[in-house]
């Protein structure tokens, strides 16, 4: 049963109410749920005509944050724990994982990689962000602390630590390559006079004559 009220307000505004119809429409249109399944990346991706800067470089810090954390737990405690005797030539303290050695060498250079892919983020997306010195100055000490605790609990024979070091600088070498690669190609490209103005010649023609 429909109410009084609500036919006196669509009979004396049946503009606006048609127009409110038409704007719920057109959302309920663009919820996901209408959506097939191909559409589901698509819709999800980042729209420069929809987020700011602002709103990816949110996103970007969160997920940095997370990857930080994460690798960095994992690089302080490794998977299967420490040794905690003596027994059997190995020492206490050392990780029980780091002698299967491939297996090791995977876990622990994809987890540098990953961490230290998360700082360079960080340390990016703040840039000239208030307090900046004291973000870059907490980021390198949880670096220094990383470093150290893989460097506890890894043998030295059994792991060459140059591979770690490298695994660590690779994400910022690969940045810095591809920004002095960004720069290059911008100055190699040649510069395009456009005629604001196209020739005409009726025109100058026209000119002359008078």
């Amino acid at each position: 049963m429909v109410s009084g009220n609500s036919l006196t307000h669509s009979k004396l505004f049946p503009y606006k109410t048609s127009v409110e119809e038409e704007r719920l429409h057109k959302e309920t249109s663009k919820r996901p749920e209408n959506m097939t399944k191909k559409s589901w990346f698509r819709y999800f991706q980042y729209d420069e005509r929809k987020e700011t800067p602002a709103d990816a470089r949110n996103v970007l810090l969160i997920v940095a944050g997370l990857i930080a954390a994460v690798t960095f737990q994992a690089g302080v405690n490794p998977p299967g724990g420490v040794w905690q005797d003596d027994k059997d030539g190995h020492r206490p303290g050392r990780a029980i994982y780091s002698y299967q050695t491939k297996e090791f060498y995977v876990f622990l250079i994809s987890n540098t990689v990953a961490f230290s892919t998360s700082i360079l983020l960080l340390i990016s997306l703040t840039h000239k962000f208030p307090f900046h010195f004291e973000v870059i100055l907490a980021t390198t000490s949880m670096v220094v602390t990383y470093a150290s605790s893989v460097f506890a609990v890894t043998p030295d024979e059994l792991v060459k630590f140059r591979y770690i070091l490298l695994a660590a600088a690779a994400p910022f070498i690969i940045r810095c390559l591809l920004q002095v690669w960004a720069r290059l190609t911008m100055e190699e490209q040649p510069y395009e006079k456009h005629n604001v103005f196209p020739e005409n010649r009726s025109g100058e023609n026209e000119l002359n004559r008078l």
